[in-house]
């Protein structure tokens, strides 16, 4: 946890020096599978990374299969490995968690506060949403309208709202884990 010191002075001239927990924002995780370092943020009663999971799996690749792509945008994730490669105590979000998310972000405003500041957001709540072109998997299931297209991925285009839309399992995506 971020810890911030804060140094007063009082009337009568006593120094006082306060070390504060970060609240909202601050926080890591380390990935025992890599050792790689993942910032995290509090949006509400969530906990969420607060940057795209980017630990090699067989299936996983850079967006357009450059390495420096992962670095900036984290990797992309068939469906069926997006479910089981967040660290342990993580997961896949499901639409009830991305939803309370963006309810809790300003609902039909939510993606630009949500959107990293180089991505033309605010990233009001310090969730830095950054994407290469592909939306983030969720772990639910629809299937209601095409059985092809019934795995859901939320998505932020070029405006304020966020949407959510089904893909093949097949497609490749990004993940965002929530703490358990």
């Amino acid at each position: 946890m971020k810890k911030t010191k804060l140094a007063l002075t009082t009337a009568l001239g006593l120094a006082i020096t306060l070390t504060l927990n970060a609240c909202g924002g601050g926080d890591s995780i380390k990935d025992s599978r890599d050792g790689k370092t993942y910032k995290t943020v509090k949006i509400g009663e969530q906990v969420w990374m607060a940057e795209n999971l980017n630990i090699k799996t067989g299936d996983s690749k850079c967006n357009e299969d450059d390495e420096s792509n992962c670095q900036k945008y984290g990797r992309l994730y068939d469906w069926e490995t997006a479910k089981t490669t967040c660290p342990k105590e993580w997961h896949l979000p499901s639409n009830v968690e991305w939803n309370k998310l963006m309810n809790f972000a300003g609902g039909d405003k939510a993606a630009e506060k949500l959107k990293a500041k180089s991505w033309n957001g605010v990233d009001a709540f310090g969730f830095s949403a950054l994407s290469g072109g592909s939306p983030w998997w969720s772990s639910s299931e629809e299937g209601v309208y095409d059985y092809n297209y019934n795995y859901d991925g939320f998505i932020f285009y070029s405006g304020e709202q966020a949407y959510n839309e089904d893909y093949t399992e097949s497609y490749f995506n990004y993940v965002r884990c929530i703490k358990d």
